[in-house]
């Protein structure tokens, strides 16, 4: 059943990932593909929604050195002059768009950007004969239209992003000095000279700064997904194959997909993933191999995940289920003792596959039925049961919800008193419909909560997830849904590294 934590703790990672081997071409990354995330272009215009924000952090929090230069006039001599403190205030940002470009990367226009920038400015100017030198407040008031245009690329096993290719426009870049917005013609004769080294300054700096945050967001992002993906010694490793593929409908990205267990990792050499298993209707797509999932069933199955204790009054509530079969005499006194304790565990690695018509799963599980003490005069009884079941998963009002159907169920062995005892057909009956109509019930009741409870403590229910879709074909799970930007994350992420 540990398919079920995956399939929702996939839905963090955002397409982010994690340190990995050499990228290969697409065909040849495919077989060695665990997990897909697909982001289509009604997503990205989601996520331009918030791009803003960021923009303007970038604005912000760039470091705006000093600028200092000179210049030979014929009517002052040599101009000295130098721009310090220089801060902005009033930002505003007017419009945002997002293009992808096929085979290229992302485009973003960010228009009609204002902002007020304030310092002081220090100049001098004269011959030998005669020097002047002031020092006075200075604003600029500048309109800029900002072009990002990100390339993706695949680089030491991960997706980065080169936003070298950054312009900047200027619609208005005024210097204004002690507040004189009308300045005579000797001052605006210094001031236009002045304005062509503030543009240069401002564009490196800002686009030096939205490079410098793109890369923060891309770690922090990472180092959530990694958080998500890891509880105790179970990890996943989601370094990528390949190089994303952009078209104009989706931006889709190939990761290892592998499980990690004490160090030790799985390996994934023939996975089925075609990119035509996915469609482009809906906003986000995670495509999951059942090579990741089983992986991690195992890795569970190591780290004793697998087991459950019920006494008191939860086992007793457990055995008033209506069945048709009557309980032997030997369950009823067990369950007559006041310390009856049932303990089941799952005896080896169960088995996972993902078909058109859900998920299956086939375990054994070894249940013992204990009266309690050991000086009990009632032994206790120990049977073992292989069973198969047809499960449906999904995800609705932030819970997750497992729907499981008994498909096959065997009742192996039977021993009291450490031997086995004869297994007749009323107790096969009882023990076949007890695992049935209590077992199944009682183990999905458990994960459902606890599953959630994992997810949300990791802030799942933090996300405007959509409509969530799960849906299984032979060997791989594909979910798909709509999305709302998880904007708790973007706040923390500027609270955290823009302060």
């Amino acid at each position: 059943m540990k398919f079920s934590v995956m399939l929702l703790l996939l839905l963090l990672v955002v397409c982010q990932v994690d340190q990995g081997q050499a990228c290969l071409n697409q065909e040849e990354a495919y077989r060695f593909t665990g997990a897909v995330c697909r982001l289509t272009y009604p997503a990205a215009l989601v996520l331009n929604e918030k791009t803003t924000r960021v923009i303007e952090a970038a604005f912000q929090h760039a470091k705006y050195p000093s600028i200092e230069g000179e210049k030979s006039m014929m009517m002052f001599g040599k101009v000295t002059y130098g721009l310090h403190n220089l801060e902005i205030h009033n930002l505003s940002i007017g419009h945002s768009e997002v293009e992808l470009r096929p085979g290229e990367g992302v485009g973003l226009v960010i228009s009609n950007v204002s902002a007020v920038f304030n310092g002081t400015i220090k100049y001098g100017y004269g011959s030998w004969l005669v020097k002047v030198s002031q020092s006075v407040d200075f604003e600029i008031d500048a309109q800029i239209d900002l072009g990002i245009n990100p390339k993706l690329y695949c680089g030491a096993g991960k997706v980065a992003a080169d936003t070298s290719d950054c312009y900047l426009k200027f619609h208005k870049l005024q210097l204004i000095l002690q507040g004189d917005r009308e300045p005579g013609w000797l001052k605006r004769i210094f001031t236009d000279f002045v304005t062509f080294t503030v543009k240069v300054v401002i564009k490196s700096q800002i686009c030096q700064e939205i490079n410098n945050v793109a890369n923060i967001l891309a770690d922090f992002i990472q180092h959530r997904a990694e958080q998500f993906l890891s509880d105790g010694n179970i990890g996943v490793d989601i370094g990528v194959t390949s190089a994303p593929v952009i078209t104009s409908n989706y931006i889709e990205s190939y990761h290892k997909g592998l499980a990690v267990y004490n160090n030790t990792k799985a390996v994934i050499n023939a996975s089925v993933f075609h990119p035509s298993q996915l469609t482009e209707h809906r906003m986000l797509y995670f495509w999951i191999s059942d090579d990741v999932l089983n992986p991690l069933i195992a890795a569970a199955q190591l780290d004793g995940r697998f087991s459950i204790n019920i006494s008191g009054a939860n086992l007793m509530d457990l055995f008033k289920a209506d069945l048709s079969s009557e309980m032997p005499t030997t369950i009823k006194q067990i369950l007559s003792s006041e310390a009856a304790v049932l303990t089941a565990w799952s005896v080896r690695v169960p088995q996972l596959w993902n078909a058109p018509d859900g998920t299956h799963v086939k375990a054994v599980a070894a249940i013992e039925l204990s009266p309690g003490p050991p000086s009990s005069d009632t032994p206790p009884l120990y049977f073992e049961t292989e069973v198969e079941v047809l499960v449906h998963t999904s995800y609705a009002e932030k819970k997750l919800i497992l729907k499981a159907k008994a498909l096959k169920i065997t009742i192996d062995t039977v021993l009291q008193h450490q031997n086995a005892i004869m297994l007749e057909e009323a107790l096969v009956n009882y023990l076949k419909e007890a695992v049935e109509k209590i077992g199944i019930p009682k183990v999905t009741s458990v994960l459902e909560p606890s599953l959630t409870a994992l997810m949300d403590m990791q802030g799942l229910y933090l996300f405007d997830i959509i409509n969530p879709e799960v849906l299984t074909q032979n060997g791989y799970v594909l979910i798909q849904m709509g999305f709302g930007f998880p904007h708790h994350l973007l706040v923390e992420f500027l609270k955290k590294t823009l302060v």
